[in-house]
């Protein structure tokens, strides 16, 4: 996001080439909707700086999936989630799971081979909603375990029943800057009391979020007066971040974006 890294995008490029080999065959370069307008840069239009394949499908622990890189959010997949994704799959067995702002589906594809009863993803995109039923002919062609809808959180939450024993709550950042702390902090509270409301006795929680100027304990709070709010009992089973390949620099605390509970709720 800034012009410095602009500026070395192909030193980048061909340090990525020198550690990774004849691995990498592809270097799209991605920051023209991010760069600082009043930079004044040249050359600042996305486009390839090694290869130039139309190919779309990417491997994450076995499952594939159909990334929008060219337009879809950011990288059009997020990576940093992959070690939750896979930590989901261990509880879905016997569930029956939705799986909110589900971008393109990542978490219910772990739950689905992890042998969910059923999987029902929600997100306000309809063509998010498009690529998660892609992605799942990919990889689960002709299951019917899996329904999508195309529908605002909140709204899909208030009519929704109380079938669900595990719900995944990975909203976009609610807050951009610390001007938005605030309403952001009691978005989360109102996100989760709406899922512990809901959620069956014995349902697991995975509840995360991606602002950085929202801290840890910060989204704990919230999550905390959540789950007061809906006089359920409640504990945390583990605490999650983001992967080795998403490293927090000591002095820049705000690095650390991604955070996430996973909760047993009684």
């Amino acid at each position: 996001h800034s012009a410095g890294m602009h500026l070395d995008r192909m030193v980048v490029a061909e340090a990525l080439e020198e550690v990774m080999g004849d691995v990498i065959q592809h270097i799209y370069y991605k920051s023209e909707t991010t760069l600082p307008f009043k930079a004044d840069l040249l050359a600042t239009e996305n486009g390839f700086l090694k290869g130039g394949s139309p190919e779309n499908v990417a491997m994450e622990n076995g499952l594939k999936f159909h990334v929008d890189w060219l337009k879809g959010q950011k990288t059009g997949f997020f990576v940093d989630q992959r070690e939750n994704r896979a930590l989901l799959e261990r509880y879905a067995k016997g569930r029956n799971v939705l799986n909110m702002f589900c971008y393109t589906g990542g978490f219910s594809f772990y739950a689905m081979r992890g042998g969910a009863n059923l999987v029902h993803s929600v997100d306000s995109s309809a063509k998010a909603i498009d690529l998660t039923n892609e992605n799942v002919s990919l990889n689960f062609p002709g299951d019917t375990r899996h329904q999508a809808f195309a529908e605002d959180a909140f709204k899909f939450l208030d009519r929704m029943g109380d079938q669900y024993d595990l719900i995944i709550l990975d909203p976009p950042a609610f807050a951009k800057h610390r001007d938005a702390l605030r309403n952001a902090l009691r978005g989360y509270t109102k996100l989760n009391a709406k899922a512990f409301e809901k959620i069956r006795p014995g349902g697991i929680l995975f509840t995360f979020s991606c602002s950085q100027v929202v801290n840890k304990q910060d989204f704990r709070n919230a999550v905390f007066t959540a789950a007061a709010q809906s006089g359920r009992s409640v504990r945390i089973l583990h605490q999650l971040t983001q992967p080795g390949d998403h490293p927090v620099n000591i002095y820049h605390p705000e690095g650390e974006y991604l955070k996430g509970l996973v909760l047993y709720v009684e």
